[in-house]
């Protein structure tokens, strides 16, 4: 049984995730990784991960506040039968996740453009050609087998599954998915690797030949990126700074 005490801490954990969740729905906004009133956020309230924070069907990013937010249950397909449904191509993907992947507590699907643009590339790896994109040398998954638009069962298993233990997917012909322990651990994760892809895409428009490092030195490289992992919060904190100067209401 839970205790007053217990029910208060897992209120406040959901306040939380629902703040930074609503912020991250709104920065991407400003970041330019949002797609009409599409793709999708999520982040896990219960300590299975089958009970989760959504954003809802076609209500466009620079809108959603903290209460907007969809609680569901991963098992609950009854949930698609509702008027408030979610939308079917993020059941489909992030009910899977939530259900499958125990490291994915926050799911960030996106379509941002330079990533995007890399992952419709026959070889969208991300090759270490300097500090960002060595970031993610040997710890990316690639998915090469996208079967439409996300909106069936098998589907969405199909891409639990390309995760493998790695927290960041790379969804040929598609975007990508970046899973995390906290929305700012996921947020940080996202902005380098959006960051990075914009390097490939540039270094590729050269038509020059990349200068890749070699193995050794591109994990050296990523493995130090492990010192800096506090600087998430730090970026992400200033970020919601940033938000509640313009306007505060993503807290509502």
């Amino acid at each position: 049984m839970q205790t007053a005490s217990t029910l208060q801490k897992s209120s406040e954990n959901e306040l939380q995730l629902r703040e930074d969740l609503a912020a991250a729905l709104r920065l991407a906004v400003q970041f330019g990784w949002h797609e009409s009133v599409a793709n999708h956020f999520s982040a896990a309230v219960s300590d299975d991960g089958s009970e989760f924070l959504l954003n809802p069907r076609w209500q466009h990013f620079s809108t959603i506040c903290a209460g907007d937010l969809l609680l569901l249950d991963a098992h609950d397909n009854s949930v698609m039968l509702g008027i408030n449904a979610p939308d079917p191509s993020a059941w489909c993907i992030h009910g899977a996740v939530h259900r499958q992947v125990p490291h994915a507590r926050v799911l960030l699907h996106c379509h941002p453009p330079y990533a995007t643009a890399l992952c419709g590339l026959k070889d969208p790896s991300i090759k270490p050609i300097d500090q960002n994109t060595a970031r993610f040398f040997n710890r990316t998954a690639i998915d090469l087998s996208f079967g439409g638009i996300a909106d069936d069962a098998e589907e969405g298993n199909r891409i639990a599954s390309a995760f493998g233990n790695q927290s960041i997917l790379l969804m040929g012909n598609h975007g990508v998915s970046v899973a995390a322990q906290t929305v700012a651990e996921a947020f940080d994760q996202l902005y380098y690797l959006e960051r990075a892809a914009q390097t490939m895409v540039l270094a590729y428009s050269t038509g020059q030949p990349l200068n890749v490092m070699s193995d050794a030195l591109a994990e050296k490289t990523a493995a130090g990126w492990d010192d800096y992992t506090g600087a998430a919060d730090a970026h992400f904190a200033y970020l919601k700074s940033t938000l509640d100067k313009e306007d505060s209401s993503w807290r509502n």
